[in-house]
């Protein structure tokens, strides 16, 4: 009898860290809409490609005029002029992005557009030896009339 119980007990016991470990487990990312999925993929392209170029005038277009940017070093931003401004003085010709490719993942907000959270580098390219760690990123897209626009920007470094 004794030992029935044990390898109940024992039995449980193995259950019990199973499940908790199954449950611990991160799925893997896959698309819940693969063409939204697809759509800020290429809006991410566009903007980025403009901000390596320092195409400030594509970069301001795709910038909500409620633009939110918090930096986890400078703080909240809420001013496009001010944002746009900051990225002539301090990134224009010094400072290139690189995506790290497969790390975007976007998932669908009803009735407002997307969130797109990845992985980036950020070279400086004053700097060239310095080393670039990936950091992590989430916008938040706007669609409004076909057009996808940038309301929010959490950058973490």
């Amino acid at each position: 009898m004794k030992l029935k119980k044990k390898f109940y007990a024992l039995l449980f016991i193995v259950l019990v860290a199973f499940t908790s470990n199954a449950q611990d487990k991160i799925r893997e990312y896959i698309p819940a809409d693969k063409m939204l999925h697809n759509q800020i993929v290429s809006m991410d392209k566009v903007f980025f490609d403009a901000y390596n170029a320092c195409d400030l005038k594509k970069q301001e277009s795709i910038y909500s005029d409620t633009i939110e940017f918090f930096h986890d070093k400078a703080g909240l931003i809420n001013s496009k002029s001010e944002i746009i401004l900051g990225t002539k003085n301090n990134i224009c010709g010094k400072v290139t992005r690189y995506i790290i490719p497969g790390s975007i993942e976007v998932y669908p907000i009803h009735n407002y557009g997307a969130v797109e959270i990845g992985f980036h580098r950020f070279y400086n390219n004053q700097e060239p030896d310095a080393e670039s760690k990936p950091t992590k990123f989430i916008i938040i897209w706007k669609k409004e009339n076909e057009n996808w626009t940038i309301t929010k920007v959490v950058s973490l470094h």
